[in-house]
Order: C-alpha cells, then structure tokens, then sequence
C-alpha cells in the first residue's frame, strides 16, 4: 500500500537497507493485521517464486479472504541473488546464498512446482510444462529473466572457474567457482577484463563492485603494479546515473582501473585467453588472464511468446509492457509484472521489488473492491556499491537519475563508507528475508 508523507517514506528505505528492519516489519504487519480483509473468490496465479514472487503471495495471503493463489516455478531452490557479490569475491560461502523455495510460502498459497510453458493473456490461463491449465482473473507475472551466454561466441557454463574465466550471475556454486579464478589472479596478478552488457540487466551496479573488489583484493595480494584491469562498459558511461558515473570514473582513475567504453563482449577463446568485443571501430580484440563475464539478460521466452512483451521497446528482450507506475500491464489490466521481468526504465533490484510489490498489491486489492488507487512506483532503485573490502556508497535513485538518500545529511551517497558496507555486507540479507515474508 502507498505510505503516505516523507517520514514514511524514509522508514521504508531504511527497512530495505536493514536498519530497524526487526521493529519496522512487525510494525507493518500489525497495521496490515489491523486492516480488514478482503472477502473474494478470485483466482490469482504468480508466475515466477523469486524475491518479487514470494513477497506478493505473502502479502496477498494476509490481504484477501476466500481467494486462490496459486505460485507456478519448478525451481527447488531459492537464490539470495545480491549475496552473490560477496560470494564472488570470497567474502561469504556459496550455502549463504542458498535456500529451499518452499522455506518462505505461506499457508494458503498453492505452489505448482513447474516452469511456465505457456501464457495466454486473452483466455486468462497459464499452462505448465505438464499440461496442466490453470485460468486465473489476475496474473502477477514475476519469472525473472534469463543469462543469454549462448549470445556470446565461445562461451559456455563449463568454462566458469577454468582457464580464469568467471560468471557471478550464474548462480551460486559458480560464483564459487568464480572466487577460485579470481583469487589466483590477484594472487599473481597479470591482466583482468571486467565487462557488462549492453542488454538491460539485473543489479547493474554488480558489475563495478566485483571490478573494485578483485582490484583491491589484488592491491593487497599480488600489490601494484604486478596486475592491469581494464573495464569494458557496454556505452560511453559507467553508470546510468551520470552523477554516479563520474564518481565511478574518478574511482577507476585514481585506482588506476582503465576504461574502455563502447565495448560489447562478443566472443571468447578461451585457449588463447583472447575476448573479442564489438566496438564502432570493429571487432577488438583483448587479452586475460582473468575475465569477468556478465551475459546479456532477456525476458524467459514464456514470456517473450505471451503477447504481453513490448512491441515498440526492448524488442530483442522481451520485457513486459507495464505502466511504469502502475506495474499494471498496459493492453490487459489483470495483468501485472514485478522484479526484473517488468519494462520499466529501472528496477531490476531487490530494493526495487521491495517498493514495486506493495504498488501491485494495492492496485489488485483495490480492483477486487471496486475502487481505485492511487499508489505508484517511482523507479526507487538502492545499490550498496561496494568499492573494497569494507567500504561502499549507497547509492540511490529514482526513475529520473535523481538522487534519493535515505538518511540525508547523515550518509552522503557518494562517499565511501564503512555504514554502507555494513549495510551489504551485514544488514541487508535479514531484511531481504523480511521482505521475502511480506513483512517488509
């Protein structure tokens, strides 16, 4: 539900960095306690049991009476994806990560242990890989997205932590496997090649917190001077917020990171340890001895094959075609899309999810009562930008690249500090967890 006035607000995006979390979700779910439910028979599926998921089945299970709330993924296990950072830079075991989907349904919800097959937005029906058919009146469509590494010429999963080719994205024994190549390049040193892609992609400030850690992970081990890093961003920034970008840019050159800008991975030898990338020049070509490599991301061809895609954007990914503010798709209004799969300009977070569900759930809720709500997403995106071990900035912004602290004149954004470390490193996971339960 939209919370109302600034001191709300901050409570909120405090819950999100962890701080109070405890105090903060039980507050939430007395007053949503407080709240009459709401008598319904709707059928509702969730494709997708994901942070996005998860969180709105929870929430929806305290919310209505009567209603049928079915969660459709065959994935057993669930993946705290902003954990995959650390893991990548040996900073947590990949079992961090790890844990079972079922450990945070609730009572109530009806879990469907298969992938999506099929979505048909105009007879309102979802069909599992089975065959089963399940008709719903509202669809909140919350799948994630997909690592498109065939896109990329040479590369396959088997080459993670070989050859000093790694993947955090990947999961979590790969981004195990990432830290073992990763930590014997920093401890010998030679030449890092850190890429991005030029697809929309989830957590985009991932990229730039493993370049900065490895950097100073190799500082220390191997010391200057016996190791070259080089980023290659996708454009001509660093970051789509330009005041951030410039911040990034000034960190690299003190740090001595080099940059190369328009630089899209297009293929890998890995026998050679050569990366080819596609410049306006032409094919480039690089060599390694460690390479980071981050795939371009697309929607789940589920998704892609629904009709409910954008027709005009995003075409080569397929993200679902919502009202930005809304969530709420813009040719089939039962229909509704959160977490990385919504086409919206920002939001592929978990911070974001954490904003964008209650957005959704007052929208349906309100719908299902017959009125109308006025609660709207403004692309509130939190990235905790690790810059070493033990320092970050926390970086937050909005739909329109402006700058939305949390704690102004308390934490500057921009500055790298150990709070905003402790608020990754440490905080952020039980909130998550919070989140995850609807009581954040």
């Amino acid at each position: 539900m939209l919370v109302a006035g600034r001191t709300d607000i901050l409570a909120s995006r405090r819950a999100v960095l962890g701080l109070a979390a405890g105090g903060l979700a039980t507050a939430a779910a007395l007053r949503r306690a407080e709240a009459a439910r709401t008598a319904t028979k709707a059928r509702i599926v969730i494709v997708g049991a994901g942070a996005a998921g998860t969180a709105m089945a929870n929430r929806l299970v305290e919310r209505l009476d009567g209603a049928t709330i079915t969660l459709v993924d065959g994935r057993a296990e669930h993946w705290y994806q902003p954990g995959l950072s650390l893991v990548a830079a040996g900073l947590r075991p990949a079992s961090y990560t790890v844990s079972k989907t079922t450990d945070w349904l609730p009572q109530g919800v009806t879990l469907v242990p298969e992938a999506a097959a099929g979505i048909d937005p105009v007879a309102k029906s979802v069909t599992t890989t089975s065959g089963k058919r399940l008709p719903y009146d509202f669809l909140i469509v919350a799948p994630g997205l997909v690592l498109d590494y065939a896109a990329i010429e040479g590369f396959s999963l088997d080459l993670i932590g070989r050859g000093g080719i790694g993947s955090l994205y990947a999961g979590p024994d790969y981004a195990a496997k990432t830290w073992a190549v990763a930590s014997a390049f920093a401890d010998k040193g030679g030449k890092g090649l850190f890429t991005r892609p030029a697809t929309e992609m989830k957590c985009a400030g991932a990229p730039l917190k493993h370049t900065f850690l490895i950097e100073d992970i190799a500082g220390r081990r191997a010391g200057k001077g016996k190791y070259e890093i080089t980023y290659a961003a996708h454009n001509d920034a660093l970051f789509s917020v330009p005041i951030v970008s410039e911040k990034v840019r000034m960190l690299f050159q003190e740090r001595g990171i080099k940059t190369v800008y328009s630089h899209v991975l297009k293929s890998v030898d890995p026998g050679r340890r050569i990366a080819t990338f596609a410049t306006p020049k032409g094919d480039q070509q690089m060599e390694y001895d460690y390479l980071h490599v981050i795939p371009p991301q697309r929607a789940p061809e589920v998704i892609r094959q629904s009709g409910l895609s954008w027709g005009d954007r995003w075409k080569d990914q397929g993200w679902v075609e919502v009202d930005q503010k809304t969530l709420r798709h813009r040719r089939f209004p039962e229909v509704f899309a959160i977490g990385d799969v919504a086409g919206v300009p920002k939001g592929k977070t978990a911070a974001s999810v954490k904003w964008q569900v209650p957005v959704v759930e007052d929208h349906l809720v309100a719908t299902i009562e017959g009125r109308q709500s006025s609660a709207a997403y403004d692309g509130y995106t939190s990235c905790p930008l690790i810059t070493r071990v033990g320092r970050a900035m926390l970086v937050e912004f909005d739909y329109n690249n402006n700058l939305t602290p949390s704690f102004p004149g308390v934490i500057a954004p921009l500055e790298e500090l150990w709070i905003s470390w402790l608020m990754k490193e440490v905080a952020l996971k039980a909130t998550y967890n919070a989140m995850l339960r609807g009581r954040a």
